[in-house]
């Protein structure tokens, strides 16, 4: 092979092995801005996560919800911050009832508020029987607010066992009682599992952004929002979810089972 012939291969190989050399050190840094951008995002969402979520003013209505993970709560004191309403978690599931159902309960029976109480809901687990467990479990009045059936895991189960579900158990405890269950869930789970199915239920909607409140797709809308779950209270231990009532005073009263059955 000729001199030059040689040469202009060899710098040929140097130039293939500077472009590749350029092209490991450009994907080098690519991996390293995206791992960087990683971190930070799971930084500032991990700081988002242990920020304490502050009361929204701009509503006339609030509330919280609670259950055996609040432990012992004071409920006198809880009620001297401005707390129009609260849901209770009563039961779960075929037989688990929540521990401090019964004392939450008849405390707040005992306060100038609005009181409801919640099953949580799954999927394939007989559904008369999670019907009867809370039936048999939460005595209603007049004034309290409707059952509320919190619809946030699938278990497994298919889309339509899963609805098939939650309209059984809506349609026992309806009957039961007299009036129209609500159905809490977060805003991505209502888009995947129960738009367009339950338009005639009220909707309690879990998302957890003070910019945006939620957005449904379809013609439905929310009637109480769940808006952060690291609230604080004097008079309980730890975080508590906090919720706002679509309405005011007089809606509330409205919306509350005047009309329930004895």
């Amino acid at each position: 092979m000729p001199k030059f012939q040689v040469q202009n291969a060899f710098y040929g190989e140097i130039w293939n092995l500077n472009l590749l050399v350029g092209y490991f050190q450009s994907a080098r840094r690519a991996i390293l801005t995206w791992n960087l951008l990683f971190v930070i995002s799971c930084l500032v969402l991990a700081i988002g996560c242990r920020t304490p979520t502050e009361r929204m003013e701009a509503y006339e209505i609030h509330g919280i919800d609670v259950s055996h993970y609040q432990k012992e709560i004071d409920w006198e004191m809880v009620m001297t911050q401005d707390i129009d309403f609260v849901y209770i978690k009563a039961s779960e599931g075929q037989e688990m009832k929540d521990k401090r159902f019964v004392e939450n309960w008849k405390a707040l029976g005992e306060q100038e508020v609005r009181r409801g109480a919640y099953h949580f809901f799954r999927p394939t687990i007989n559904v008369r029987k999670q019907a009867e467990n809370y039936v048999n479990f939460v005595k209603l009045n007049k004034g309290d607010l409707p059952p509320a059936l919190d619809v946030e895991v699938v278990d497994g189960a298919s889309p339509e066992k899963l609805r098939e579900g939650v309209q059984i158990w809506l349609t026992i405890v309806e009957k039961a009682y007299g009036v129209r269950p609500i159905i809490y869930t977060n805003q991505d789970f209502y888009h995947d599992h129960l738009q367009g199915y339950f338009d005639e239920y009220p909707l309690w909607i879990a998302r957890y952004n003070k910019r945006k409140s939620p957005a449904l797709k379809g013609k439905q809308q929310w009637t109480f929002w769940q808006y952060g779950n690291r609230g604080r209270l004097d008079g309980i231990n730890g975080n508590v979810d906090f919720n706002v009532f679509r309405g005011d005073s007089a809606a509330l009263v409205q919306f509350c089972n005047d009309e329930m059955l004895e």
